[in-house]
């Protein structure tokens, strides 16, 4: 299973993203779900670096399927603002698509 967390503070503003785990819906190579999952959360990481001015640290693990982003600033802009929503409306729309069984969503606050 993929675990998806997304980290916001006490006034909802989004701190990071964290995804850990495999879906284990096929095997290695040919699970779209994990596919899926990486190309949204490598695309999130990408597009905040390179399309707008927030600085964020990131680590990556392929072998675990590790992937944590959080911001470096207090405040983000409302373009990564829109990156965020736009990668846990891909992610949830994976969920829903194929079920709790392979994606687990939740927040936390931090």
């Amino acid at each position: 299973m993929i675990n998806v967390t997304i980290f916001r503070d006490s006034s909802d503003e989004y701190r990071g993203v964290s995804l850990v785990g495999h879906a284990g819906y096929a095997e290695y190579g040919q699970d779209i779900i994990c596919a899926a999952a990486s190309i949204l959360s490598t695309n999130l990481v990408n597009s905040i670096e390179k399309l707008t001015k927030d600085k964020i640290s990131y680590n990556v693990d392929e072998d675990t399927g590790f992937l944590s982003m959080s911001f470096c600033g207090k405040q983000i802009s409302n373009e990564s603002k829109l990156l965020v929503d736009s990668f846990i409306l891909g992610i949830d729309s994976i969920r829903e698509s194929y079920g709790d069984t392979y994606i687990k969503i939740s927040y936390k606050e931090v």
